[in-house]
This record gives structure tokens, sequence and C-alpha cells, in this order.
């Protein structure tokens, strides 16, 4: 029974959506006790710790309660990232709490309850998207079919060869183009689906937790797929300077 599985705080913060929520269990026999999410322009630092402790008072729940913190791993939104980790990070090592990482991309596929393959897509900007492919195997669960990676509109459209149902924000960006490409091919989820929710995290994290698979919380990072503009920028600078020298 979900009731018997330690309480969850979870939240994920890879796009504007900052989502935040408190479940037990896992994804096969859990449940979602509280589930927040909001997309404004206010950054997500100064909407985290403040989302939290409503839930906690809203549920009567406190951090003694608490068993583990999961956190969205991403990929998304580098700024995003680091907050959701440095925040989960805080909490985790000031409360004595598990720390467990959940990639932001497995959240989204495993709200979509089909048969035929997943495809979720967010918008990583620059005419990119991040995207995997994942299909529900019954007894087995959620399950990825390839790695996290970030790809233009026009090469994931040769990755898609079978009946697809496709999620994330990025559907929103480029949906009218994947549809033009592949027709009959995919169908897009409902656009409740299409943002991360903390809910998802947490039991994807219940199941993680229960096979003792956690993060070390000093050397936990998020998982950003590709280098950062500043990061490019950097490199790009030493390249040139190699050339000139």
């Amino acid at each position: 029974m979900a009731g018997d599985y330690p309480l969850i705080v979870s939240f994920d913060t890879a796009t504007k959506c900052s989502s935040v929520a408190l479940s037990r269990g896992t994804l096969s026999d859990g449940e979602v006790l509280a589930c927040l999410s909001l997309s404004t322009t206010v950054t997500h630092s100064r909407r985290l710790v403040g989302s939290v402790d409503f839930l906690f008072q809203e549920t009567g729940t406190d951090w003694a309660n608490v068993e583990a913190v999961a956190v969205g791993l991403g990929p998304g939104s580098f700024t995003g990232l680091r907050i959701g980790m440095a925040t989960a990070k805080g909490f985790a090592g000031a409360g004595g709490k598990k720390l467990i990482g959940v990639p932001t991309l497995d959240a989204l596929a495993a709200l979509c309850l089909t048969t035929i393959d997943i495809c979720v897509v967010l918008d990583a900007r620059k005419k990119q998207i991040y995207s995997a492919l994942y299909r529900h195997e019954g007894k087995d669960g959620l399950q990825r079919k390839n790695e996290v990676r970030v790809l233009t509109p026009e090469q994931l459209v040769a990755d898609i060869q079978e009946p697809t149902l496709m999620v994330g924000d990025g559907v929103q960006t480029y949906g009218d183009y994947w549809k033009k490409e592949l027709g009959n091919l995919v169908t897009f989820a409902p656009a409740q689906l299409h943002q991360p929710s903390a809910g998802a995290v947490g039991l994807l994290g219940g199941g993680l937790l229960e096979k003792g698979v956690c993060l070390n919380v000093a050397s936990a990072t998020p998982l950003y797929v590709r280098a950062s503009d500043a990061e490019l920028s950097l490199k790009d600078k030493r390249a040139s300077a190699g050339e000139t020298t």
C-alpha cells in the first residue's frame, strides 16, 4: 500500500514551469498527496522554498516525516537546473535526507499511458530539442529506448519509424513541422502533459529509492546534455587564440 512507503518531496525546474510535489510509493503503486505547478515570469529561486512550505502546511506535513528529496535532473534550462539542484542539495544536506535524481524526460514519458512508442521533446532553444524514446513494457515498466540527446527537429524525423506519441514543450514549437513530415505516424499528447510534473518525479524517485539508487549530496550535478553558452564561448575563444598564436 502507498501509505506504507516513505514520504518524498520532489520538484522539477527544467522548464519555465516550477513543479513541487509530495508523494509516496512508486509509479505502479504510489500516490501523489499534493502537487503544485506554476508557470510565471517569477524565477524558480523565488518560488521553490515557498511552494514546499505551502504544501507542507496544506497537508499537515513537516520535514521530520520526509525521507528523501527527488529532483528533476534535466536536461532543460541551465539556470533552472542549477537552481533546482542547489535547492535539492540544500534540503537534503540540511535535513539529512536522501537525494534522488530523476531525468526530466523520464518524468514526462511516465505520464503517457499508451502501448506505442513515446517520444519526449523539450525545446532546447537554438533550433534544437532534447529528446529520447520510451515504451511501457508491461511488468518491466517504463523503458528508455535510447540515450537522451540534443538534436535538430529535422534529425528527429529520421528516428521515428513507427507510430509514436510525442510529448513535451517541443511539440508546441515544432509540432506543425513534425505533423507535416510524419503525418499519421505521430500523435500529440494533451496540452496538460507537455510540462514536467513533480508528481511523476516523486513516483519515479520512489522506485529508485526502493532500489537504493541515490545521489551523493556533495557531488551530484544536473543532466545538461550539451555545453552552456558560456562554455561554448570559452571554447571558441581558446580555439581562436590557438589559431593566432
